[in-house]
């Protein structure tokens, strides 16, 4: 479990967040809604330690996570798969140099042995064959796989999604949604979606978030969540603008 307790986080004089208490369980899609600006994608930042708190603490089960040092911290990271709104991939590298790059990196593995992993979790996301590819003969859509399969790489056990099926057709996202439905059902863990999406909401949530004016403003099922007796929250997901 990864538990906000009293979350603060201002950027000078910007708060982007105003005491946030939220739990996101195990073996459940936690997906996390909310207008532009309201401090989703900060959320992500937050739990991978790339940014601090103002006030308040993060905790991965019983560890607070801004305790650690950098030895405890890169293990901790280590337990997490990203996946960029972008698919974000070096141009000049093959796809399977893509998926394994920390393990080019940051491994004493032979190259063979990288790409037999790649080619192996560049199956899992519907993409055989394409190890030797470059990022450029790829539709957007498959890119995307690419990155989804670069961040299961390392068998991480929780996947964290920053607006996965934006900027894409409605068929293209239809199969990343069932993608990343099942990696859930295969890897298990935590999943953790940011997305403004209604059909990747609905497709993939086990659990509704909702951020507005850097606080949560409810949360629940799917079903609960669209019949909140909150004015916003059933405007957002209907698809109406809030004012």
């Amino acid at each position: 479990m990864i538990k906000f307790d009293g979350i603060h986080k201002s950027f000078g004089a910007k708060k982007v967040l105003r005491g946030v208490d939220l739990e996101f369980e195990d073996n459940k899609s936690t997906v996390v809604i909310g207008p532009s600006g309201c401090g989703k994608s900060t959320v992500l930042r937050l739990i991978l330690r790339l940014i601090e708190p103002t006030q308040g603490g993060i905790w991965l089960d019983d560890t607070d996570i801004y305790s650690l040092g950098r030895d405890k911290l890169d293990e901790y990271r280590s337990l997490f798969g990203m996946v960029f709104q972008s698919a974000a991939l070096f141009d000049s590298l093959k796809v399977w140099e893509n998926v394994g790059f920390m393990f080019l990196e940051n491994s004493s593995k032979s190259k063979a042995e990288i790409k037999k992993i790649a080619e192996e979790k560049l199956e899992m996301v519907g993409l055989p064959g394409s190890a030797d590819l470059f990022p450029s003969e790829l539709s957007g859509g498959m890119q995307k796989r690419v990155g989804i399969a670069r961040a299961i790489a390392r068998s991480p056990q929780i996947l964290l999604y920053d607006e996965p099926t934006t900027g894409l057709d409605p068929i293209t996202s239809t199969v990343i949604e069932d993608l990343i439905n099942d990696l859930q059902d295969q890897i298990g863990g935590i999943s953790i979606v940011v997305t403004h999406q209604l059909s990747t909401i609905f497709r993939t949530a086990d659990r509704i978030v909702m951020f507005y004016e850097g606080q949560v403003l409810d949360s629940g099922t799917p079903d609960e969540m669209k019949n909140s007796s909150n004015d916003t929250v059933r405007n957002f997901l209907e698809g109406t603008v809030t004012k």
